[in-house]
């Protein structure tokens, strides 16, 4: 692939000066493109919290399993299945909340924001079952 003249200046000239922009103030965002960067921090931080949680989540199914009778095993399939559901659920729903600002700029913000609280709320769903496995 060759670069052409203009995008070896932009690499050149251009790139050094992105890199030198100011990182978004979250506490307090005041452009668009600063809440929407703010909520979609806020989903990748949930999502991390989500996942040490579904982690713990799956090894008491999985340990319950283990000690089940054949008859009764399952409880870690089951678990996965509703996470993929529950994945596809809020990325619907929250599509679906965006169309308050569908086509502007607010619209992923939006998306963001409702996938982080639906995030979190599983969260809490996930501590909740792992607690009633006795885990």
């Amino acid at each position: 692939m060759k670069l052409t003249i203009a995008a070896a200046v932009l690499l050149v000239f251009a790139l050094p000066a992105l890199a030198q922009e100011p990182k978004p103030n979250c506490k307090n965002p005041i452009t668009q493109m600063e809440m929407t960067y703010c909520e979609e921090q806020e989903l990748n931080a949930a999502d991390k919290i989500l996942n040490v949680e579904y982690q713990k989540a799956r090894k008491a199914m999985k340990t319950w399993d283990a000690d089940a009778e054949a008859n009764l095993k399952g409880a870690e399939d089951a678990l996965v299945k509703a996470q993929r559901a529950w994945v596809a659920y809020r990325d619907a729903q929250c599509a679906s909340y965006g169309y308050q600002a569908r086509g502007g700029s607010m619209e992923p913000q939006l998306i963001y924001g409702c996938q982080a609280d639906l995030t979190r709320k599983r969260t809490a769903e996930l501590k909740e079952l792992t607690e009633i496995m006795g885990n």
